[in-house]
């Protein structure tokens, strides 16, 4: 898990992962959104995928990154979680 929030502290990973929500992307797809460079796009690409919250599959040429949902919803589960131990002793 706390590969995962390390993955999920930078902004530009967290826009990689809003993009892959909405549809399964290319490298080069998601490259294109952003003005930094390929190798940079790769590195966090990497990332998020050493943390889990995305997987990639090869298909001919390309590699087509996806959204892990199983990782994002226990990672999302346990911050609902915490913030519901906090509301729960603000209020003792």
């Amino acid at each position: 898990m706390n590969e995962a929030f390390k993955a999920l502290a930078d902004p530009t990973r967290r826009q990689i992962l809003k993009l892959l929500r909405d549809q399964n992307m290319t490298a080069g797809e998601i490259a294109d959104q952003f003005q930094i460079s390929k190798p940079s796009i790769s590195h966090h690409l990497s990332l998020l995928k050493q943390a889990g919250l995305v997987s990639d599959e090869r298909r001919g040429q390309n590699i087509v990154y996806s959204l892990h949902t199983t990782v994002m919803e226990d990672v999302l589960s346990w911050m609902f979680s915490i913030l519901g131990s906090e509301d729960k002793e603000e209020s003792s």
